[in-house]
């Protein structure tokens, strides 16, 4: 497996010296990959009381093209993977440029993360109606394969239902002419989207017999599909906040026996929720560049408790 970081964007503060800096510790320390939440616009839980979604408008995020754009010209080796970019939220056209830009300027280093989205608010925000957020997920279909084919050759005509394109392309193109998707999820459509079109998948929950059942399910339709499950990687996220060695390493293998390729560590003080079937807060993190020293000790106490697993590669 393939171990890397959830990137603490709430803690990390706005400044470019503490998003550098710990890219680069996380690359000195063997860690082969960031990956990063996304919130474009947050909103107001305070004028929400009932309102249950984890992240808020009281939330730090840094947009993930721009900074895995800033962060592959200060980096040599660690990977970057948004976890996830709402792709029906955004221009499919300028999300596969900027996809493109970061292979490019990283060498190779990018996996492109994307999700359906779940809040009608949010789509709202970035411009979007109520029946393009009604009929995301056919538009998130087409956009996948939209982007790789523009991904694919220098000029190209696209006539799809959301999408026109008349002898155009992008220049320049992903280094190897396509850039991996990876699609974000747990829900039905998001187990047949990576079965069907995903080279992996993000899903948000643990590694226990839900875990294990979602998996075999999205395998199952692999093979329906025709394509071999063992191609489609899998990341799985471990917190290891106010975790043991013992618990970390417990949570891991459990990973490994459900066949992930990648695991996350997060540093972020939250947890899944089974029940809930969502992320919870444990406690108000710090927020601002004060806070990121916890997040520093905690990657490299792993770091230096368990080097075997940062010398794991697929």
């Amino acid at each position: 497996m393939r171990f890397g970081l959830i990137f603490p964007q709430f803690d990390i503060g706005a400044g470019p010296e503490g998003v550098k800096n710990y890219a680069r510790l996380a690359e000195k320390l063997g860690y082969k990959h960031l990956t990063s939440f996304d919130q474009p616009v947050g909103l107001d839980q305070h004028s929400r009381p009932d309102w249950s979604y984890v992240h808020t408008a009281d939330d730090l995020f840094h947009e993930l093209m721009v900074l895995f754009g800033f962060l592959a010209g200060v980096t040599e080796k660690i990977e970057f993977a948004t976890g996830i970019v709402v792709a029906p939220m955004r221009g499919t056209a300028l999300m596969a440029k900027q996809a493109t830009e970061i292979d490019v300027l990283s060498n190779g280093r990018f996996r492109l993360g994307v999700g359906a989205g779940i809040r009608p608010e949010e789509f709202e925000a970035c411009g979007f109606d109520d029946n393009e957020y009604r009929n995301r997920g056919k538009r998130f279909d087409e956009q996948i394969d939209y982007m790789r084919k523009l991904w694919k050759d220098e000029i190209i005509s696209y006539d799809g239902k959301y999408h026109k394109l008349d002898r155009g392309g992008l220049n320049p193109l992903p280094i190897n002419r396509s850039i991996p998707i990876w699609i974000g999820g747990i829900s039905k459509a998001a187990i047949r989207r990576t079965a069907q079109l995903g080279d992996g998948w993000l899903p948000n929950f643990a590694p226990d017999d839900y875990g294990r059942e979602c998996i075999e399910l999205m395998w199952k339709k692999a093979e329906e599909y025709k394509r071999d499950p063992s191609k489609i990687g899998i990341e799985g996220c471990v917190p290891v906040v106010d975790k043991s060695k013992d618990q970390i390493a417990h949570d891991i293998e459990k990973w490994r026996d459900l066949g992930a390729t990648h695991i996350s560590l997060t540093t972020i003080p939250e947890e899944w929720v089974e029940s809930e079937r969502r992320w919870h807060r444990l406690y108000d993190a710090d927020r601002g560049i004060n806070g990121i020293q916890p997040h520093v000790d905690i990657i490299e106490n792993f770091a230096q408790n368990f080097p075997e697993y940062l010398n794991e590669d697929l």
